[in-house]
């Protein structure tokens, strides 16, 4: 029983590892909370802007880039303002920075686009 377990350990450890380094070298990720697929969907998503989120993103200095990989990529999903079950396009409130947030940004995620809707300025 004990040899068993050795051969077991023996196959299983290198294993483990070499899974670790390839999966971690491709960059995927495997994340089942509900912020963060709500956040990967998001992304996959065409941008559109409302008049009113174009002017505050203006007076913010905001840049597209600037939105996608920071704001909306580390920003966290407040559920419980959020409408998520709104058919046939949910509407989401995100907070930038996750603590402390300085940002919040109201948009709808619909199937083919994420429409954002308004931007506000906390602190």
């Amino acid at each position: 029983m004990l040899k068993k377990l050795k051969f077991y350990f023996i196959g299983l450890i290198p294993g483990l590892l070499i899974v670790f380094f390839v999966l971690n070298q491709k960059g995927t990720s495997c994340s089942y909370f509900p912020n963060d697929r709500v956040i990967a969907e998001t992304l996959t998503k065409d941008f559109t802007y409302s008049e009113p989120f174009k002017k505050e993103m203006e007076a913010h200095k905001i840049t597209e880039d600037f939105l996608k990989n920071d704001i909306i990529s580390r920003g966290e999903i407040d559920f419980d303002k959020s409408n998520a079950q709104k058919k046939p396009c949910p509407e989401y409130i995100l907070n930038y920075p996750k603590k402390n947030p300085s940002y919040e940004i109201h948009y709808s995620k619909c199937k083919d686009n994420a429409e954002f809707i308004g931007l506000k300025k906390l602190k």
